[in-house]
């Protein structure tokens, strides 16, 4: 702007098109600041004209942000022992983390148990056919021991003891080393990758004992999503809401789902509480161990707000700077839930107080602020 062009009415300069500015005469603007004002401590009254804004009582409508991972549904964890005492003769599955069917043939074995309870069977069926109620529970303690109804029904027809035993699968899922801690099940353990291809521990010609874990089976067709919620929003989430997840992966494969348990402790090393997300995830097939986002969408929340920004944090207390005449005083208010920009004002605040709409504008790194109506 240039200095020498004097208007009497509101314009622009005719040299550079900047807006004039009303000249202040300077004797005016000093008498506006007052002397106590200036006398008074620095710590409680700063002398400034900054922006100011008011507290207002509005319902804000919430929505958390979240990251988490897929991991395995841990309720559709089966684990296959062996119902009886004997050898492996023939193994259907090879390594970790094959898929099998619900039906599918996982082994034959050979029991000696399981033979004399055939040849018990047999002998009560050709010497005692009118003896139904030892049969009968000849017959159900091999369905008891795993032999499937078409088996035994095949063991009377031929009249001969099966040598071995074909032990079928009764659920769908991946196969994984009985008693390994698997990733993907929430306990924050990482997959060893080198473990990937290799074998079972399970062999052809291995014995085994009754009650003995043979694998267990991951059933990934319901999965989890666990969110990480940090401690400043677990006030605004509660079991039921709504929550959109988007897989970092996958991103078209984004879906809808629901709350429903936000675990009441910290993991091991976690600064966040873990919210569980149960989903059908037989269509989207998003892999266990994906990354993924989520929006949480909780209730609305009406309460008295002010910006962030005006509030100063003294590490315990908390000030906003109201405004007086001449300046602006530090004031100790009490302070609830921050979201977004904005904080909640629980106490010592009126709607009718006028107070700086950046406090940081009336520190620098070396002040001492004291709170006017602190002890």
């Amino acid at each position: 702007m240039h200095p020498e062009i004097i208007r009497d009415k509101p314009g622009s300069c005719p040299i550079c098109g900047m807006d004039l500015i009303k000249k202040v005469d300077n004797a005016v603007a000093i008498n506006d600041i007052q002397l106590d004002d200036l006398l008074q401590p620095a710590d409680r009254f700063v002398v400034s004209s900054v922006q100011i804004t008011t507290m207002q009582r509005k319902e804000v409508p919430v929505e958390v942000d979240a990251l988490g991972t897929i991991a395995y549904d841990t309720r559709l964890i089966i684990t296959i022992s062996a119902r009886v005492s004997g050898r492996i003769e023939k193994l259907y599955v090879k390594y970790r983390y094959q898929h099998i069917m619900k039906g599918q043939k996982v082994m034959d074995i050979y029991s000696p148990d399981l033979l004399t309870t055939q040849q018990e069977l047999l002998f009560l069926v050709k010497n005692d056919p009118s003896n139904t109620s030892l049969i009968n529970a000849a017959k159900q303690k091999l369905l008891l021991l795993g032999v499937s109804s078409s088996q035994l029904q095949q063991i009377i027809q031929t009249g001969k003891p099966s040598l071995t035993i074909a032990v079928y699968s009764n659920y769908s899922g991946h196969i994984h080393e009985a008693g390994n801690v698997m990733p993907g099940t929430g306990n924050g353990q990482q997959m060893d990758l080198s473990r990937v291809t290799e074998e079972l521990p399970v062999k052809e010609g291995m014995y085994v004992e009754r009650g003995q874990n043979i694998f267990q089976l991951y059933d990934v067709s319901r999965s989890w999503v666990l969110l990480n919620i940090f401690p400043e929003y677990l006030s605004l989430v509660k079991k039921g809401d709504a929550v959109r997840v988007i897989p970092e992966t996958a991103p078209n494969k984004d879906f809808r789902a629901k709350i429903d348990l936000i675990e009441p402790f910290y993991r091991k090393e976690n600064k966040t509480v873990t919210a569980r997300v149960y989903f059908n995830n037989s269509q989207l097939q998003i892999p266990v161990g994906s990354q993924v986002k989520a929006t949480i969408f909780s209730n609305n929340k009406e309460a008295d707000w002010i910006p962030k920004d005006a509030v100063l944090s003294l590490g315990i207390d908390k000030v906003v700077f109201i405004k007086e005449s001449g300046g602006f005083k530090a004031h100790k208010i009490e302070t609830g839930l921050t979201y977004q920009n904005l904080v909640q004002v629980l106490s010592g605040l009126n709607a009718t107080d006028s107070i700086a709409a950046n406090a940081q504008f009336l520190t620098d790194s070396e002040s001492f602020i004291k709170a006017n109506n602190q002890p």
